[in-house]
């Protein structure tokens, strides 16, 4: 084979990996998710955590732990300070055992983002703290079940409701004075006490927007993303369509360069 067939060779065969990897990364891989059947379906039953029994012992017994721990923001009264925490009065058992579920409360500042981390109770006094602010009213914690929600619904949903803070495919993200959370670690239960109790600068979606059979199916499709099926292509960790489209563009920017570099030195001899 002569010099110049091998340089058109090389340059065909570049061309060919920067479309390669535009069809790749932006058609598989960047934040498409395999709605259909088999493999991405999620793997069995995921129930949440049923709702807390409200007996006078343990109420009695959540006002105690309340009072040793909360009174400095929420007041004695659990009506809240000024400047410091809001009145917990209508709040609600699902605003509860999200926060102290996932480690958000108590905050080391007020003020600050509840970010999360490790619940700083065990479960048994999580559960009767919860069981003291749900007697004062508010939404209780939601039974979710994703078995029973439709997989393309919760697709559509999450993507008109929720991906413009958490991105198409959950990874969380930066809004405007916060960040959104990666909802990799959320159970089904706490995906819909969000919804429903909209924490920090996170809208409620209530009964009227999101029914309880939408919201099953938002927690499946959230299931699904937690292990994502990249059929035909990379899915360099599942990042989100933003940052694997931009590798995909300079993949491809790197092989159209290669080829401009090929026939520049072709045009020269």
């Amino acid at each position: 084979m002569s010099r110049r067939a091998r340089r058109w060779t090389i340059a065909a065969l570049a061309a060919l990996c920067g479309a390669g990897a535009i069809l790749s990364f932006a058609g598989a891989s960047s934040g498409q998710i395999n709605l259909g059947g088999g493999p991405s379906q999620p793997g069995g039953p995921v129930e949440g955590r049923p709702e807390i029994s409200a007996d006078p012992e343990q109420i009695a017994r959540g006002r105690e732990l309340f009072l040793e721990s909360c009174t400095s923001c929420h007041g004695r009264d659990a009506r809240g300070i000024d400047g410091r925490a809001p009145t917990l009065y209508g709040a609600g058992a699902a605003a509860a055992d999200f926060y102290l579920s996932t480690g958000r409360m108590p905050l080391d500042k007020p003020g600050d983002e509840p970010i999360r981390t490790q619940p700083r109770y065990p479960q048994g006094q999580i559960d009767a703290i919860v069981a003291y602010v749900g007697s004062l009213g508010g939404p209780p914690i939601p039974n979710v079940h994703p078995e029973r929600g439709k997989l393309n619904e919760g697709f559509e949903l999450f993507n008109e409701n929720c991906a413009g803070c958490h991105q198409a495919v959950a990874k969380g993200g930066v809004v405007t004075g916060a960040f959104a959370p990666d909802l990799g670690e959320a159970t089904p239960t706490e995906v819909g006490e969000a919804m429903r109790i909209g924490p920090y600068v996170m809208p409620v979606f209530g009964h009227a927007q999101i029914d309880r059979g939408e919201l099953n199916s938002i927690a499946r499709y959230v299931e699904l993303t937690k292990a994502p099926v990249n059929e035909g292509g990379w899915g360099i960790g599942n990042l989100g369509p933003v940052p694997e489209g931009m590798i995909a563009w300079l993949l491809a920017l790197a092989s159209l360069l290669l080829v401009a570099r090929l026939i520049g030195t072709r045009g020269t001899e």
